[in-house]
């Protein structure tokens, strides 16, 4: 496998853009409840972003779409076993997974992570190189959800909080800021006090607010605890 790097690049950038159009054409066709219109743009942004990223070559790129495809994987074994084998759900949950076994590897990681000169650049060891590459995974998976949850019809004051935070978070986490780092942890925080109240309250609505702010606290608590764990051990030192 060694030797068809960037076929594997290619066809999992194929199947990122894929995604990107789907949920961009969905948002833009009217097929969509108006109030469902901006979930489902950022949702095709995410997928974007992580498509132009792979493309471009950004060093954080492949854990990233890593990240991506795997909540994609999660999406679809949830609704497997909610729904059943129907077709749909059994290519979305395959293509993610395509996309992932495509990415993964220590020979994908060559020409993004793998290179010395952004290690060089932010002065990390391998032990730091790795924890970051987790973090940016995890984050990546928890991101598909907190759009759901914050975007959802008519947000309020916390779940534009959450946005906003997640956005700073994993802008300061690429850049290796220990503000950054806290951001992700304040999302998580709100989160996870959005997953225990939603779940009080009745409606289909709430239950499905509840589980994706459940599984972006989840993720993104993940990505935020090593390097809150490693501050703390150096604060103390």
């Amino acid at each position: 496998m060694k030797r068809f790097v960037g076929e594997r690049r290619a066809l999992a950038s194929i199947v990122l853009v894929f995604y990107a159009g789907v949920y961009g054409l969905m948002a833009l066709s009217g097929a969509l409840p108006p109030e469902w219109t901006n979930a489902f743009t950022a949702m095709g942004g995410v997928y974007g972003l992580a498509f132009f990223s792979l493309v471009a070559g950004y060093f954080w790129a492949r854990w990233f779409a890593l990240g991506v495809a795997l909540s994609g994987v999660i999406t679809g074994v949830v609704s497997l076993w909610q729904v059943g084998p129907e077709p749909v759900l059994l290519f979305v949950g395959g293509t993610h997974l395509a996309a992932t076994i495509l990415l993964w590897g220590q020979a994908m990681a060559a020409p993004f992570d793998g290179q010395t000169a952004w290690r060089q650049r932010f002065h990390i060891d391998e032990h730091a190189a790795q924890r970051l590459g987790k973090a940016i995974i995890r984050a990546g998976v928890s991101l598909p959800y907190i759009l759901l949850y914050a975007l959802a019809p008519k947000p309020d004051a916390a779940q534009l909080a959450v946005l906003a935070l997640t956005g700073i978070g994993m802008f300061g986490l690429l850049r290796l800021r220990t503000w950054g780092v806290l951001a992700l942890a304040g999302s998580t925080g709100l989160l996870a006090s959005a997953a225990f109240g939603a779940h009080h309250a009745t409606g289909a609505q709430y239950i499905d607010s509840a589980n994706a702010a459940a599984v972006g606290a989840i993720a993104l608590g993940a990505a935020s605890l090593p390097w809150l764990v490693a501050f703390a051990r150096r604060l103390r030192a």
